[in-house]
């Protein structure tokens, strides 16, 4: 008889993995203590006759699933092969898991192909099928192209294009010469592209920096046309002719002489003071103070002067015009000869460049633009500020108050503002062929100023974005047809539209002493010069938006929300 142990084990004691009575204990006789995952009495599982144990891995291969094929020792599988789930039929509408559309860009101008594809992650941009052949299989060698694109981009740049546009032109320069993982990179005076051959190889970066500004839109088209040319398929430019007429294009000289210029600098201040209700006398006297402080303008800059300077001596002789004939009491509006005058020198390039720049998420370049308008328009409001001072105090009897432009002579103020147009349009530089439509373009657009706000009695910002928004479209129509850039089309059409007499009341109240309503007309001025930015840059989102060109895909419109967003 065994001999038991006299304390007995209490129920605490059992172990929790204790086999359960009933179910029959363990074949090789070890410890009836088992698992609770151990396998229920009645469920049959196949018995190995091996000796290792029996214990199988969870991710074992349930009983009645067949494995697929092993696949062969030396066939060895790559990362980027196709899915074993993919089938013929699947839909092309979407590419990879982000679900962006994929877009037909074959059928649009270069100009919307770039911008779409800039705006696209760089995985999903589709490959550059190159359109220049080459001699050789390898191609031209990386850093010529890239030398080539930043050259192309700092003339786009130094003539004043915005900064997305010049974006677009160098991602084409360099898909058009079989360059895939590009990314260009433009700030207000800095450009710098950057491409990677491959996921393994170093990157290779070059930059420039643009040190000179002058406007010249001839200039401007013909780089439009040598991008254009590279970016089409049918035309096969090497990047030896590349480089030559892009050399050709910067010796150039321009279309314009200089005393043509000094003429149209004139007629625009003319232009602007039969705008705002003068005589002929007006006429002339601004003519006359405009030619003279281009003149001094010129002398300055001969000097080596900055442009603030520049500005501030070339916004004096107008205004001093103006009060020599109101201390002489000639019977004219001498407000009329100061304003025509400031129409010849408001920025208005540089702020629809900078607002658009704005508008299109490139803030850095938008500051710039922004700050460089802020400068010049200092400087004006410092020459003409001085002028005004000495007038108030010889005593010219100026009226802040006065009435400009009433709106009663229609013929006559659409006359003035075609003339304006025109002679703002050879100030630019602008080739001879876009002339006449840029002076039709700027009489539209103050009919419809002049509709809106003297016959509709609308205010005078909602009448002046609705106009540059005409003005906008109208340029964009162009440039799709032309395959060209937009300003010309657009920037000498505002002309009419600057907040001249605004500005200029808002000075002369300062001058007096009554800041209080100078800054209030100072701050419509601005207003009125946000209008015209955001209208000229809504007109051409509309346009983008709305006018495909047939057979393009309706996912080829631009991105600008997608990117300016922060979602």
């Amino acid at each position: 008889m065994t001999e038991e142990d006299p304390k007995p084990q209490s129920d605490e004691a059992r172990s929790a993995f204790r086999q359960p009575s009933g179910v029959a204990a363990s074949i090789d006789g070890e410890s009836s203590t088992t698992s609770e995952f151990e396998i229920p009495q009645g469920l049959a599982v196949p018995r190995h006759t091996g000796t290792e144990s029996e214990t199988t891995s969870e991710f074992a291969l349930p009983d009645g699933l067949e494995a697929p094929a092993a696949v062969p020792a030396d066939a060895e599988g790559s990362a980027f092969a196709m899915p074993s789930t993919h089938s013929a039929w699947s839909p092309a509408a979407f590419t990879p898991a982000g679900g962006f559309p994929a877009v037909n860009l074959a059928d649009v101008p270069w100009q919307d192909r770039m911008r779409a594809m800039l705006r696209m992650p760089v995985a999903e941009r589709p490959a550059p099928e190159p359109s220049q052949k080459h001699d050789d299989e390898t191609g031209p060698a990386v850093p010529r192209v890239l030398d080539l694109t930043l050259r192309i981009g700092e003339l786009l740049l130094a003539g004043g294009e915005g900064a997305e546009d010049v974006e677009a032109a160098m991602f084409a320069v360099c898909r058009s010469y079989g360059l895939d993982r590009c990314e260009p990179n433009v700030t207000f005076t800095l450009l710098s592209i950057s491409h990677q051959p491959s996921l393994v190889e170093d990157p290779v970066t070059a930059s420039r920096t643009v040190r000179r500004r002058g406007t010249d839109y001839t200039r401007l088209a013909a780089v439009f046309h040598l991008v254009d040319d590279l970016s089409d398929p049918g035309t096969h430019i090497s990047l030896e002719e590349a480089y030559r007429r892009l050399a050709e294009i910067r010796r150039n000289r321009h279309p314009y002489p200089t005393w043509v210029l000094t003429t149209a600098s004139g007629l625009l201040a003319g232009g602007a003071s039969l705008l705002v209700g003068g005589d002929v006398i007006v006429f002339f006297a601004a003519l006359f103070g405009a030619m003279l402080g281009d003149r001094l303008a010129w002398l300055c800059a001969g000097r080596g002067l900055p442009e603030f300077y520049q500005f501030a001596v070339a916004a004096m002789p107008p205004a001093a015009i103006g009060i020599a004939l109101t201390l002489t009491h000639v019977d004219v509006k001498a407000s009329a000869v100061i304003t025509g005058g400031l129409f010849a020198l408001l920025p208005g390039r540089a702020l629809v460049a900078g607002v658009q720049d704005g508008l299109t998420g490139f803030y850095i370049t938008a500051a710039a633009r922004l700050l460089e308008v802020m400068y010049f328009f200092v400087s004006i409001v410092a020459g003409v500020l001085v002028v005004l001072y000495f007038g108030v105090q010889l005593g010219a009897e100026l009226n802040p108050d006065a009435a400009l432009g009433t709106g009663d002579e229609p013929f006559v103020q659409i006359f003035a503002a075609m003339l304006l147009s025109l002679a703002f349009a050879i100030l630019l530089q602008q080739e001879r062929s876009t002339v006449l439509a840029v002076t039709l373009n700027g009489g539209v657009a103050w009919c419809v100023y002049g509709a809106m706000h003297y016959a509709g009695d609308i205010s005078p910002v909602a009448s002046t974005a609705a106009a540059a928004g005409l003005v906008g479209l109208f340029g964009q129509l162009m440039s799709r047809y032309r395959f060209a850039s937009a300003l010309p089309y657009t920037t000498a059409a505002i002309g009419p539209l600057l907040p001249g007499s605004a500005t200029y009341f808002g000075l002369l109240a300062i001058a007096q002493g009554e800041v209080d309503a100078g800054l209030l007309s100072l701050s419509k001025a601005v207003a009125l010069a946000m209008a015209i930015a955001i209208g000229v840059n809504l007109g051409g989102e509309i346009s983008r938006l709305f006018l495909k060109v047939p057979g393009a895909a309706s996912a080829a419109g631009r991105r600008a929300a997608k990117r300016t967003r922060g979602f």
